[in-house]
């Protein structure tokens, strides 16, 4: 048996195009170089702690089937929706099309019992009456403490639950029909239906401090060094996400460095010029004083008549 399923496959080896076999695999890598280029972080895909790859995003999906001409139907596979137990999940199969050829298909579900979905955090203020605190989950944020309580309004995520699932089959199609599962991978856990990060988990991974990207508030999709300092500030102290923090007092901190540097050389330059008060140089003999003091020593003093 083991002899027959050998020939099997080296006669469909035998019946292929070598040629063209490579012809195709270096188009395959042309692509995926185009979209490496093309698509932003933080943006189309991200960055997860602990995984080997980068996580494409729902823009970065949606970019590169337009890349390809691809259109998506889908249909729902499973579907669970019990109001009274409040438990949704559903199954759904995305299908990729080439005009009316289907290409390939991509399998995503989602369920309520997902912890994005089953817990919601909330202030102390907003604890549930007589819940006891101390045997809650809870985060602190400097002095902002929220606790993990149960979602008891389940039932109106419905829709947004389906959509996740949605999503999910997409990106699971898109990875497979451009050959991306090499330099993509598909988180489940940490993204929302735009593709932003829904837990702490999800960091983005910068050179510089003062290029990461906020992902939410009146400044969302803008730059830690384009955000002003009062809100900068603000990130540094309650922002929900500890690597957001630390980019936050890191900028400020560098912000504090630079103005002092500047601060400095400010008092050098007016030590140096209470040293050397400028001349008394009339306009009419300007070009005897260039002669006489040099062009160096006159662009010292910056205040020539």
């Amino acid at each position: 048996m083991a002899i027959e399923i050998q020939n099997n496959a080296l006669s469909i080896i035998d019946g292929v195009d070598i040629q063209q076999i490579a012809g195709a695999m270096q188009n395959i890598a042309k692509f995926q170089a185009v979209v490496q280029k093309t698509l932003k972080q933080n943006h189309d895909f991200g960055v997860i702690p602990g995984t080997p790859k980068p996580t494409l995003l729902k823009p970065g999906a949606e970019k590169i089937l337009m890349l390809l001409g691809l259109t998506s139907e889908y249909d729902i596979l499973e579907k669970v929706e019990d109001y009274e137990k409040e438990i949704f999940a559903y199954t759904v199969k995305c299908t990729l099309l080439k005009g009316n050829m289907k290409v390939t298909e991509g399998l995503g579900s989602c369920n309520s019992k997902e912890d994005k979905y089953r817990w919601r955090w909330v202030y102390e203020d907003d604890l549930p009456p007589g819940a006891d605190k101390e045997s809650l989950k809870k985060k602190t944020y400097g002095n902002t403490v929220k606790y993990r309580v149960e979602n008891d309004d389940i039932c109106s995520q419905a829709n947004t639950i389906l959509k996740m699932a949605k999503k999910r089959a997409q990106v699971d199609a898109t990875l497979t029909v451009a050959a991306l599962s090499e330099i993509f991978t598909q988180d489940i856990e940490d993204m929302d239906l735009s593709g932003n990060p829904t837990e702490a988990t999800y960091t983005q991974k910068v050179d510089d401090p003062a290029d990461y990207v906020v992902t939410f508030g009146k400044h969302r999709g803008k730059r830690l060094r384009d955000i002003p300092t009062d809100y900068v500030e603000w990130l540094a102290k309650n922002a929900n996400e500890e690597s957001l923090r630390e980019y936050a007092n890191q900028v400020l901190s560098n912000a504090g460095e630079n103005k002092s540097d500047k601060n400095e050389d400010k008092s050098k330059g007016e030590k140096k010029a209470s040293k050397k008060p400028a001349p008394n140089v009339s306009s009419e003999s300007m070009a005897d004083h260039f002669a006489y003091v040099g062009w160096e020593q006159l662009c010292e003093y910056g205040d020539m008549p």
